[in-house]
C-alpha cells in the first residue's frame, strides 16, 4: 500500500470559499455574518471535486490512500478571533470527514485546529477531541505561527503548548507542523513561510528538551523538513554547542520528514541524510506547486517518481517510506486499516 500522508482539500467546492468570504466580511460588518446552515455542499459536489482531481491523480500516479486535511492556506488563523477560527475549523473538518465517508478506501481525515493569535492553545482541545471521536481523525495539523508570518507565539517547546501535547499523547496523535497563509509581505506563503516554518520547528526542537517531557510525542515536519536536511551538519554542530544529545537520539525518535520535495536531487539528498525510518511518503498534490516540470515532462508534485528513482533506498526501505512508517507513526491509521483486514 502506498500511503500519502500529506493531502489537503485544495479543490473544495466553490461554495466553501464563498461562505468564508462572507464570514471575513462580517468582521467589519456583523450584519453580514453568515449562518453555518447557509453553506450548502452536497455529496455530489464533494464527489465531483474529488473524483476529477485528487482521486484521478492518485490512480494515475499509483498511490492508494491519502491522509486528508483542510486546505492549509485556508486555515488563516490570523483572521478574526477564536470564534472565527472555531466556526471555520469545524466546517472544514466536517468536509474532510465527509470526503472520508464517501471515499473510505482512499481518504482518512486529519484535523485542523481552531487556533487564534494570543489565545490559549488549550481552547483547541474540544475540536481536537470531536475530530478523533466522531470523525476518526488519525492526526492533527499544528500551526506554530497563528499570527500569519509575524511569529508572535512562543516556541513549540514552551509549556503553553503542553495541553495540546498531552492530548496528542493521550490519543496517540501525530501532528504535522504546518503554517498557513502569510500576511507578512516579506514572506511568500508557500515559497518562504512554509519552508521557514519547517526549518524553524526543527531548530526550536533542537534548542529545547520537549521530548524529555513527552517521550512518545510525534511531529511530522513537512516539505522534506525545510532546510534542515540540506544543513544537517549545521544542526548537528549547533546541537553539540548547545550541549544537547546527538540528533539521532535528541530528535529522530520523535520527528519525521515527508517527501514533498519536488525534484530528484532533493529526494536524493533527503534519503541520503535522513534515515529511512524517519521518512514518510507524501506529495501534497494539487498544492503549492501544480505545474509540469519542463525538464522531465512530469508534474513537480508527482513525488512517487523521485522515490522510485533514488538509489539511496533499498526495496525494504521503500516499503517503509511508502507504508510501514506511516502505519507506525499514525497508529490510529494502522488500527483502522487492520480493522479492514489490511
Amino acid at each position: 500500500m502506498i500511503i500519502d500522508v500529506h493531502g489537503h482539500y485544495t479543490t473544495a467546492p466553490a461554495a466553501l470559499g464563498e461562505w468564508r468570504n462572507r464570514q471575513v466580511a462580517a468582521l467589519k460588518d456583523p450584519s453580514l455574518q453568515p449562518k453555518v446552515s447557509e453553506l450548502k455542499i452536497s455529496d455530489d459536489d464533494i464527489r465531483e471535486s474529488i473524483e476529477t482531481n485528487q482521486l484521478r491523480l492518485m490512480r494515475e500516479r499509483g498511490s492508494d490512500l491519502t491522509l486528508f486535511s483542510p486546505r492549509a492556506s485556508f486555515m488563516a488563523h490570523h483572521i478574526g478571533n477564536f470564534e472565527t477560527s472555531s466556526t471555520w475549523a469545524a466546517i472544514c473538518n466536517e468536509l474532510c470527514h465527509r470526503v472520508s465517508e464517501l471515499f473510505p478506501d482512499h481518504f482518512v481525515p486529519v484535523a485542523m485546529l481552531p487556533q487564534s493569535p494570543g489565545v490559549d492553545p488549550a481552547s483547541c482541545i474540544p475540536e481536537l477531541e470531536k475530530c478523533v471521536k466522531e470523525y476518526g481523525a488519525v492526526g492533527i495539523n499544528l500551526n506554530p505561527d497563528p499570527s500569519g508570518g509575524h511569529w508572535t507565539s512562543p516556541p513549540l517547546t514552551d509549556r503553553a503548548w503542553y495541553p495540546i501535547y498531552e492530548k496528542m499523547v493521550e490519543y496517540d496523535l501525530p501532528a504535522m507542523v504546518h503554517v498557513s497563509t502569510s500576511c507578512n509581505a516579506c514572506f511568500h506563503t508557500t515559497g518562504a513561510h512554509y519552508i521557514n516554518a519547517d526549518t524553524t520547528a526543527v531548530m526550536q526542537l533542537i534548542q529545547g528538551d520537549l521530548f524529555n517531557d513527552f517521550p512518545t510525542l510525534k511531529f511530522l515536519i513537512p516539505h522534506g523538513g525545510g532546510a534542515a536536511p540540506y544543513h544537517w551538519g549545521r544542526y548537528r554542530g549547533l546541537a553539540q554547542e548547545l550541549k544537547k544529545p546527538l540528533l539521532d537520539t535528541h530528535l529522530l525518535n520523535n520527528i519525521y520528514f515527508d517527501t514533498c520535495v519536488y525534484h530528484q536531487p532533493g529526494i536524493n539528498l533527503l534519503t541520503e541524510v535522513i534515515p529511512a525510518k524517519n521518512i514518510l511518503f507524501a506529495s501534497e498534490m494539487i498544492g503549492a506547486v501544480r505545474g509540469v516540470d519542463p525538464q522531465t515532462g512530469h508534474y513537480y508534485d508527482d513525488t512517487k517518481r523521485y522515490v522510485e528513482a533514488t538509489q539511496n533506498l533499498s526495496a525494504e526501505e521503500k516499503h517503509q517510506v511508502y507504508e510501514g512508517n506511516a502505519r507506525r507513526v499514525f497508529t490510529r491509521l494502522d488500527a483502522r486499516l487492520k480493522a479492514r483486514g489490511l
